[in-house]
């Protein structure tokens, strides 16, 4: 899609004194023009992107202001006011009387198609926060994107609009934001609770929120996302580093904390026992930093960045751009393509398996003697099982409500000797001794017919067959999925699951 260009840029010049207003539409790029400066005793001032210039040599007196004020909405708490049904910013500066004594006006854009590098992330469900310097587009962007939200993906899009930033001034919105319908802020200091009335009151699919800044607005996100709300934001802030320093926000990426390991586990890592690791699970999943109008940095999995940077590791970023064509461009991080080439070919049932708390040597020792290819993951995307000790599990650390909160099978081993990681590989390997593929298939499979079998109404409970812990482990997690109850009866070797209707 070609960018096309909005500014109504009339409605902004006809609110300035005329003197300032001729000279200005002089100007051959002032389809480029950022703002107009007015302060009290100094010459007004236009800023465009490459230059400043002096409009008048007349100084401007506080008619000038009149002129202005009088023609624009009333000013909030934050002394910003706008023009009814356009999207331009006025913003005052004020003496310690309250009298206004400077105005910056600032052009207010729709451009529509702005969102084509970022727009398969926007469109995928997930949470994005948007990061960039002022003046970078970040509001413009968020604008099409309620937009593109509403009306090609037919969502239910409300936008808290604080500012009238995004939708612009006056009670209509703009139509920039087309079918999405947005919430006016009173003041400032509500922002919050205007987010939470969002979700309580009107069932929005997504909400578009500008400028999350304070502790409460951070946790009202936390709120929002925790009820299965998508959320697209700014937040102050230029990069994800910038975020993880900033103790109001840090939060939005899942916060930090320091904690002290074992000793086993601080020699696994090879770290000190007192390490800083992420609190709790990110509101965004995926922070989109806006370097130029086209170009933009993506980490599309904030966990892992997070996790990575506690850790010293280098996180390289995604990069797109788009070229004079419109054409997007990626550059994929050298860490990732590295790690692509290097990685093999595994079979469809084979356990990538992440360690937590238990002894990788003793682990490969285990499987070297029992004749198996385990394939370790250093991260749980990359995992279909996680493994842990007693102890570390019932201390419940983020890792392990992390791979939970993924639907991740945990494995818990009683304790990291070898007769215990020894029956632990014969329990998930599918090729350990003769059949042992086909009765792992089979169990699963049994539990996805019971499941089946109930949601169709054949049966109002189904017995399966006994299995081994891990393998009824998998069984409770295909009736949790499927949203039905079970429990495991019996005794070993006859220990099975009932799946029944919860």
């Amino acid at each position: 899609m070609q960018k096309v260009i909005a500014d109504d840029l009339d409605a902004l010049l006809d609110i300035l004194p005329p003197h300032i207003k001729q000279p200005l539409c002089e100007q051959p790029d002032l389809s480029e023009l950022l703002e107009v400066v007015l302060d009290l005793g100094r010459p007004p001032e236009a800023r465009f992107p490459s230059r400043e210039i002096i409009l008048s040599t007349k100084e401007v007196d506080e008619t000038d202001i009149d002129y202005v004020v009088s023609r624009i909405g009333s000013f909030g708490d934050d002394n910003r006011a706008g023009i009814e049904r356009t999207l331009h910013r006025i913003s005052a500066i004020r003496n310690r009387k309250g009298r206004i004594v400077g105005l910056t006006c600032r052009v207010g854009r729709a451009v529509f198609g702005t969102i084509k590098v970022i727009e398969d992330l926007v469109e995928s469900g997930k949470s994005v926060m948007l990061l960039g310097r002022p003046g970078v587009g970040k509001t413009t962007m968020l604008r099409e994107v309620a937009r593109v939200l509403a009306d090609d993906m037919k969502k239910r899009v409300i936008i808290v609009d604080t500012s009238n930033e995004i939708a612009g001034d006056g009670d209509i919105p703009h139509p920039a934001i087309g079918h999405a319908r947005r919430m006016q802020v009173k003041t400032p200091a509500m922002q919050h609770a205007v987010m939470i009335e969002a979700v309580e009151n009107h069932m929005p699919e997504v909400i578009v929120i500008d400028e999350i800044g304070t502790e409460l607005e951070a946790q009202a996100a936390r709120t929002i996302a925790e009820r299965g709300v998508q959320l697209v934001g700014t937040a102050h802030g230029n990069t994800l580093e910038n975020l993880m320093l900033n103790p109001t926000l840090a939060d939005l990426i899942g916060g930090i904390q320091s904690v002290t390991l074992g000793d086993e586990e601080a020699r696994r890592r090879g770290t000190q026992k007192s390490i800083l690791e992420r609190m709790s699970p990110p509101t965004f999943d995926i922070v989109v930093e806006i370097q130029e109008r086209d170009r933009v940095a993506i980490h599309p999995d904030v966990a892992e960045a997070v996790d990575a940077t506690l850790r010293g590791q280098s996180m390289e970023t995604e990069i797109r751009w788009l070229d004079e064509r419109g054409e997007v461009n990626v550059e994929r991080p050298l860490v990732e393509m590295k790690k692509d080439r290097e990685k093999k070919p595994a079979g469809r049932d084979q356990h990538r398996i992440y360690l937590f708390g238990v002894n990788r040597a003793r682990l490969e020792q285990q499987a070297r003697e029992m004749n198996l290819s385990l394939d370790i993951v250093d991260n749980l995307r990359g995992a279909n099982l996680f493994v842990t000790s007693k102890n570390y599990y019932r201390r419940k650390p983020q890792k392990v409500r992390d791979a939970e909160a993924a639907n991740l099978p945990v494995y818990v081993l009683k304790s990291n000797t070898p007769p215990q990681i020894r029956q632990m590989l014969q329990n998930i390997s599918p090729t350990v001794g003769p059949g042992k593929r086909d009765s792992f298939q089979v169990a699963l499979a049994e539990a996805e017919a019971a499941v089946e079998k109930i949601k169709n109404g054949q049966n109002g409970e189904v017995e399966l067959s006994p299995q081994s812990a891990y393998i009824r482990r998998l069984q409770h997690l295909i009736a949790e999925r499927n949203e039905m109850a079970s429990r495991s009866e019996g005794k070993d070797p006859n220990r099975r699951v009932r799946i029944y209707k919860g």
